[in-house]
Parts: structure tokens; sequence; C-alpha cells
């Protein structure tokens, strides 16, 4: 059980803001599920988390259809800004490269706004709305050329979903998502318009934290030594034998290992439950390593972050043996997913 700790103790979260890192180059396609919050979050397009790359436009591209879905189901307890470095595009030859549109996210604009220089590439770098009925998608010009996900790109895409989303409910696009002309993004728009505008809706005020819980193993197995008398027997007898102790090295490795699984899934129930009243939904991503026990995100209504931010707390503040790492506001990569398929001219 874990122990109620007093205003002087230090916990594993050294400090009472949380972190506000860039996302990292990931495989945020997150695609490592868990076993999610049994209530269901809106159901709509899927954002991969950059860097993952899908809808790039090519020659002769008439036709955008879409398939939607929307799911609902780190403590140190730190809120660092991360300033996104320059972007490195490839040295390209612009005038036979041509001008693409690089899309970051949909938006809700009856009428055409511009965000300033912080786009993708530095000579084209003013990101602007291309706007279909009240819908938009926010966009800056790019070389038609193979766009690299390395860190500062990533930072980059990052940036302009992060400036948007302070005064915009946001629909966030992959990374790498690159369209030929404006008339293919209207297309975009207005084939999609309906998915789009029920997405805004079902994310309207909406933003998503993430939060990453680690322990040290060998700390926790430490406690579960003293707690449970069989694992205990078994370390003493091991201990005390002169002889091979292979079989016992056995069952108490085996022991051990179901311990460790079992507390760490009582801590996630239990985190799950305590967060349960203060965000719409949830979702347990696949935990990294060994000492990562819980890798989650959570939709949390707008004017519900500092309740959040409270109860991130006060969790931390009772599992001093555990680390968590707390990070956001992020649009809702993890709940909204989009697929673009693109056809050529004459295949429709």
């Amino acid at each position: 059980m874990a122990k109620a700790k007093s205003p002087a103790r230090k916990t594993g979260a050294k400090s009472a803001s949380r972190q506000r890192q860039q996302a990292p180059a990931m495989p945020r396609s997150m695609q490592n599920r868990g076993a999610g919050d049994s209530r269901k979050a809106v159901q709509a397009p899927k954002a991969a988390r950059p860097p993952k790359r899908t809808g790039r436009a090519d020659d002769g591209l008439t036709r955008v259809t879409h398939e939607t879905e929307v799911r609902g189901t780190e403590t140190r307890v730190e809120r660092v800004v991360e300033r996104a470095p320059k972007p490195s595009l490839p040295d390209v030859d612009r005038a036979s490269a041509g001008r693409g549109r690089y899309v970051y996210c949909i938006i809700r604009a009856s009428q055409p706004l511009r965000f300033g220089a912080i786009g993708m590439d530095e000579q084209w770098a003013d990101v602007y709305t291309i706007n279909y009925k009240d819908m938009a998608a926010v966009v800056s010009d790019v070389p038609i050329a193979p766009l690299d996900s390395t860190r500062e790109n990533v930072l980059a895409h990052e940036r302009v979903n992060e400036t948007v989303m302070r005064d915009h409910t946001v629909i966030p696009m992959s990374f790498g998502t690159i369209f030929k002309t404006r008339d293919d993004i209207v297309e975009l728009l207005r084939s999609a318009y309906e998915a789009f505008a029920d997405v805004l809706n079902k994310m309207q005020d909406k933003l998503e934290f993430g939060l990453k819980v680690l322990w040290d193993r060998d700390e926790i197995v430490k406690v579960i030594e003293g707690e449970d008398e069989d694992i205990h027997r078994l370390k003493s007898e091991i201990s005390s034998q002169k002889g091979s102790t292979y079989f016992a090295r056995m069952q108490y490795g085996r022991l051990i290992d179901s311990a460790l699984q079992s507390r760490s899934e009582r801590y996630v129930t239990e985190f799950l439950q305590r967060l349960r009243d203060v965000s719409v939904a949830s979702r347990v991503n696949r935990a990294i390593g060994d000492k990562m026990i819980m890798n989650a995100a959570f939709l949390v209504q707008r004017d519900q972050e500092q309740a959040f931010d409270r109860r991130i707390k006060e969790i931390a503040s009772l599992f001093d043996k555990l680390t968590f790492k707390y990070t956001g506001p992020w649009p809702p990569y993890n709940f909204v997913n989009i697929r673009l398929k693109l056809e050529r001219a004459g295949q429709h």
C-alpha cells in the first residue's frame, strides 16, 4: 500500500509543474495499444503522433477519400517548454521541385487566417489557412521533395499545431502530409467535411495530456520480498544453501515476475480510476522497457486542466517509490486518427 507523504518529504515528483516538452520523434502512430479505459472516447479520424508519413499527394491527384475513426477510450511533475530549432529541409532545386502545401491540422474557420512565419520551410515560413465553407486546413508552403522525420522537422510540426490550438480546436494531421495544389486541399475538406465537422464537435475544447509512470525495479523487488512470505522464504533458502539452488532460483524468478506484473496492473488500474472524473477518456499504450509501468494519454476538457493538474500531483504525493512523467497539453493525437486515401486521375 502506498505511504502517505508528509509535505516536507521529497517524492519522485521533483517539482509541481508539468513537463511541456516537445513530442519526440516516435512512431506516434501509437499502434501499440494496451487495455484502455472502458469509457468510450469519441469515435473519429486518427492522427498518428509524428513522425508518420501518410497523405503525400502525387501528380494527377484529383480525389481524396477518407476513413474516419475517433477513439476514446511523464513523477517528476514538471512543465518545461522546449523551443523547436529551425527545421533543416533537404537542399532541393526549388524551381524543378515545385511548391506544395504542408498540412498541419484542420480547424473551424469561416475566414482566411494567418499565424505568422512559423512554418516548416524558412523561405516559405508563413502559416495560413485554405478554407472551405466554415472549415480550414492550416498549411505552409514547402518544396515537393522527400521530408525526413528529423527531430527538428517533427518539432516544427508540433510548434505550429501548438500555436494554433491556443485559440482553436484542432484535428492534427500526421507528420509529412503534403499536397501538390490548393485545389487538392479544398477537395479534402469538401469530401471529408461531415467527418471533420463531427470530430471537431467531439474534440471541442479538449486537450490531450500524457502520463508515464516508472519505478526502480530493484527497489520494488525488495518491497515484495518483505511482504510475500513464499518469496521471502525462497530468498532465505537460496542465500543459506551451499549446493545447487537452480530450481529454487527458477521458482523465485517466476514468483517475482508474477508479483511485479500484478503490482504494476494494480497501480495502472488505480491511477486510471483516480483520474476518471477529471478526464473525458483515456488510452493506455504499451509500456517501454523494464522501468515503465504505465504509458497513457488522457483527453481532458479545457476547463478541467487545473483539476487534472491537481489530481496528478495528489497521486504523485502518495506513491513516493514511483516517478511520474507528465506532459501536455497536446492536440488529441491519441484520440483522433486520420487516414487518407489518395487517388490518381483515371483511377475512379
